[in-house]
């Protein structure tokens, strides 16, 4: 099926993914020239822990993902037409706009409180875990923030992030690369959650930052004003080493501080 939904990627994503990948090639080159060395030298004994090294800890990555799904379908509860209809409808609707070959399977998890939601893929397919506390804001009235971080998720997918993070890890040896193309990634899928809910990329980007509760008690001005107030190589560093932007940023994007106004205004005559 053809995609009908359009959205922008951001610019930054395809850049940093040119540079992972010659850096993946070189990447792929020294692992190919050490293994060869490893075992034609004559010391290639001395090689043979290391290798050891290297498998355990694939095995070890590959393990923790198996075990992971295996938790999910043991004690999330996955969505499905008899399951939370109403969710499921949205993931098959925003499926179809994507253009995915398949419809993921999306599992609600019960995580102590916390506002998240992610996709991962295993062994070739797709998953998106919606943590319970966002998935509520769907029977609050507040369904299109909701759309959007699902929308969010379904863009890791249509993206092929995961994919594409694990054929090109041996670009982990350059420092900061991963972490600046994973935040581009956020802000592409971003783009796409708003593209499949304009209504809630806002009110879904406040909740992340303040919860459930206090989203809408929020000053959207003053906490937009936190991006133009910070400084300091603290506040700079601590998103260069961070995989998702700040969401001060991520919010700058979609509201400017006197169309925030204008809206308050509006809400105080209004209300």
């Amino acid at each position: 099926m053809q995609t009908t939904l359009t959205y922008e990627v951001h610019p930054k994503e395809n850049f940093y993914f040119v540079i992972k990948v010659l850096a993946a090639i070189a990447g792929y080159a020294l692992i190919f020239i050490f293994f060869n060395f490893a075992f034609t030298s004559p010391a290639a004994a001395a090689f043979i822990p290391i290798t050891i090294y290297i498998v355990l800890i694939a095995l070890y990555i590959l393990f923790r993902m198996g075990i992971l799904i295996g938790y999910l379908k043991g004690n999330a509860v996955e969505v499905a037409p008899n399951q939370f209809p109403e969710i499921y409808a949205i993931v098959v609707e925003q499926s179809n706009l994507l253009g995915l070959k398949s419809i993921p399977s999306v599992y609600v998890l019960q995580h102590g409180g916390l506002l998240n939601a992610f996709a991962t893929r295993f062994f070739g397919s797709n998953y998106v875990v919606i943590y319970s506390d966002v998935l509520e804001e769907a029977f609050e009235n507040n369904i299109e923030t909701v759309k959007f971080i699902i929308g969010h998720e379904l863009g890791h997918i249509k993206r092929n992030h995961m994919t594409k993070m694990v054929w090109l890890f041996p670009a982990f040896i350059i420092p900061f690369l991963n972490s600046a193309y994973s935040r581009a990634c956020e802000y592409t899928c971003d783009n796409i959650g708003a593209a499949l809910s304009a209504k809630g990329v806002r009110p879904g980007l406040l909740l992340l930052a303040s919860g459930k509760k206090l989203w809408k008690k929020v000053n959207r001005e003053a906490f937009m004003e936190q991006e133009h107030n910070g400084e300091g190589f603290w506040f700079w560093f601590a998103e260069k080493v961070s995989t998702h932007p700040r969401l001060t940023k991520r919010m700058g994007r979609y509201w400017d501080v006197e169309e925030m106004a204008r809206e308050r205004v509006t809400e105080e005559v209004i209300g």
